[in-house]
């Protein structure tokens, strides 16, 4: 009988490891909160050993197919008038795509061989010597060998099996929204930052020509905003560009009715055991290193590739496998943490 793994989380991670535990015979479900493949979210980079791992699932040559090509970033003052300029490498890292390509093509290669439960989340963890115990929102109890929290920063997962947030979830002292709108400015594969001491405007235009991606971007004390509603978090973002002019206004006026409003704060998850048992963290839910750190997707699909190569190397031994993928992986995500956390003391300087 080959071992039932339950992963938390449709994003990057979790599909990821999915691909490889089903190599292995591992018989593998996803939950995933929300309703179906999300569509929204940033443009993602790949740097390094991502590359690797996406050509060991055999998918590089597609994603490199969804290349954004930025051609680099303006630098921009309050008028709106050029003052400098950045090369591509600056925000695109070796490849870059839009997220909800990524998360297609993850889905894509494990859908006919994981079941995946949409518009569900976990309740409740109880292990046992043999397995976990997992009850959920809508579907029934069931048992599974090992459980995987793959469900981002404010992980279900590592609520319910380690404990509370605000003994993991660090905040950088920045916050921000991101929507998309029609692309006014006419930008071709360009990148534009506004920026000054404690807030930053971000615009960009790749391969949706008529559409333009926003990102308003300014200091908070707290990651508390995250969890305020949508139009708190709005009023939030007009206090802190209620002064800015240029294309600020009408951005702001915008931002009130897009559908794809995201609001999310820079943290990092910083934690001494990434593993409890029959239950194992992976990506963002362990060990997020900031979007300062331009690290984010790369690190989750190291991060999947690593655990399932533990697992297959222990011979299915969770307690070995786990230790060997903490051994391997912490001097890597220790590096990018301290990168995610200088990158944002720059943007108060």
């Amino acid at each position: 009988m080959s071992k039932r793994v339950l992963i938390s989380g449709a994003s990057v991670a979790g599909p990821a490891l999915a691909y490889g535990l089903h190599r292995q015979g591992y018989d593998v479900t996803v939950v995933e909160r929300a309703p179906s493949l999300r569509g929204s979210g940033y443009a993602v980079d790949f740097r390094g050993d991502a590359f690797t791992v996406l050509d060991g699932m055999g998918i590089l040559g597609e994603v490199r197919g969804h290349d954004t090509h930025m051609r680099g970033t303006d630098l921009v003052d309050a008028e709106g008038n050029k003052t400098g300029e950045l090369p591509s490498e600056a925000f695109a890292g070796d490849l870059e795509i839009p997220k909800k390509d990524l998360t297609r093509i993850l889905h894509r290669i494990t859908a006919e061989q994981v079941r995946y439960l949409f518009g569900d989340s976990i309740t409740e963890l109880e292990q046992t010597d043999d397995e976990v115990r997992v009850r959920f929102e809508h579907h029934e109890p069931a048992g599974f060998d090992l459980v995987v929290g793959a469900d981002g920063v404010y992980s279900t997962v590592r609520r319910l099996a380690f404990g509370p947030h605000s003994r993991f979830v660090g905040h950088l002292g920045m916050s921000g929204a991101g929507f998309t709108t029609t692309n006014f400015l006419g930008l071709d594969h360009r990148v534009v930052l506004q920026s000054t001491p404690g807030r930053a405007l971000l615009l960009f235009s790749a391969n949706e020509s008529d559409r333009m991606t926003v990102s308003l971007s300014f200091a908070t004390p707290s990651a508390e905003v995250d969890l305020l509603d949508r139009a708190q978090q709005q009023e939030l973002v007009h206090a802190a560009f209620a002064e800015a002019g240029w294309a600020v206004p009408r951005l702001l006026k915008e931002m009130t009715d897009a559908p794809d409003f995201l609001f999310s704060s820079a943290c990092q998850v910083e934690m001494d055991r990434w593993s409890q048992g029959r239950i194992v963290l992976v990506g963002d839910a362990g060990y997020c290193a900031a979007p300062t750190s331009g690290m984010g997707t790369s690190q989750a699909l190291i991060g999947a590739d690593t655990l399932a190569t533990c697992l297959a190397e222990s011979n299915g031994d969770h307690t070995t496998a786990f230790t060997a993928y903490e051994q391997r992986l912490r001097p890597y995500v220790t590096a990018n943490q301290k990168h995610g956390r200088e990158a944002a003391a720059m943007f108060g300087a």
